[in-house]
């Protein structure tokens, strides 16, 4: 029996509901009638997937998905991480690169917010939702117990390129200021970027739009060798990192490929994730 667009579309919006059974709320990004650089009002889609991954697209509503790691009741505030999913400014990973990411981090007693960052095509847009969420996160720190001064953001792919110019373009705004959330600082205070792609320009240069200066948090870095499009980005990155005096590490690993997220498939990239709990560790001390 061949399915309807609706009823895939129902389908597909019960499967991504399932995935973020855990989370306590989802918050908007801006207020309503403040999006900047809004280009369109197409309803937010779920692409066909054979792989158990849910590609959101046609985002033009930003939102955060918000999974505490602690109740707000509690004594001591958690740390927390802004997720940023890949998918090449096309669609959101949402649960391979997202929800599940989130899950993780609660684990380790770090909050995490799910960015539904837009897409597609339009990557300023994107570095202002991602601006913008860093800043409403710390300005809420009380509602959601969590320590403003250990306020990370972890990317993928494009997520991590996005997370990159988060962190290298936070002294200025790249929108006009909204409300009093923007007046609160959108720097992370670290950054773990896992395979991250558009950070290279000539050789081993750092895209323009990418000024690496000693202001950039401390970083993890994640990369396989056999990751041919991308390696350039995360080497480059490193390059500059350490030119900068940046404390980062970086984990080169020999096979992997691009996009394997915490789902394990035999290769040496597999132990990524036990590395970056260790790192966290050592940075939330």
């Amino acid at each position: 029996m061949k399915k309807t667009g609706l009823g895939f579309a129902v389908a597909a919006g019960i499967v991504a509901a399932a995935y973020v059974s855990h989370a306590q709320q989802v918050v908007p990004v801006w207020p309503e009638g403040k999006i900047p650089l809004k280009t369109s009002d197409a309803p937010e889609k779920v692409n066909p997937s054979q792989d158990d991954i849910i590609r959101l697209t046609d985002v033009n509503v930003p939102t955060l998905t918000v999974f505490l790691a602690r109740d707000t009741s509690a004594p001591t505030p958690a740390p927390a991480v802004l997720v940023c999913p890949g998918g090449g400014y096309s669609i959101l990973a949402w649960n391979h690169e997202g929800t599940e990411i989130a899950e993780w981090l609660n684990t380790q007693g770090i909050s995490a917010f799910v960015l539904k960052y837009r897409v597609p095509g339009n990557r300023d847009a994107a570095f202002c939702d991602a601006q913008r969420a860093m800043s409403l996160i710390r300005s809420r720190a009380a509602d959601f117990n969590i320590n403003p001064e250990k306020i990370g953001i972890l990317g993928f792919s494009a997520g991590g390129h996005l997370s990159v110019r988060t962190c290298t373009n936070f002294g200025k705004r790249f929108y006009e200021p909204v409300d009093a959330a923007d007046e609160v600082s959108c720097r992370p205070d670290f950054a773990l970027i896992i395979y991250p792609a558009y950070l290279s320009g000539t050789g081993y240069s750092m895209a323009e739009e990418l000024p690496v200066t000693s202001d950039v948090p401390p970083t993890l870095l994640i990369q396989t060798q056999d990751d041919a499009s991308f390696i350039d980005s995360s080497i480059a990155y490193y390059i500059a990192l350490k030119a900068a005096n940046v404390p980062v590490a970086m984990h080169l690993f020999a096979d992997g490929g691009h996009g394997y997220g915490l789902r394990k498939h035999g290769n040496s990239s597999d132990t990524w994730p036990t590395l970056a709990e260790a790192w966290l560790k050592r940075i939330l001390k």
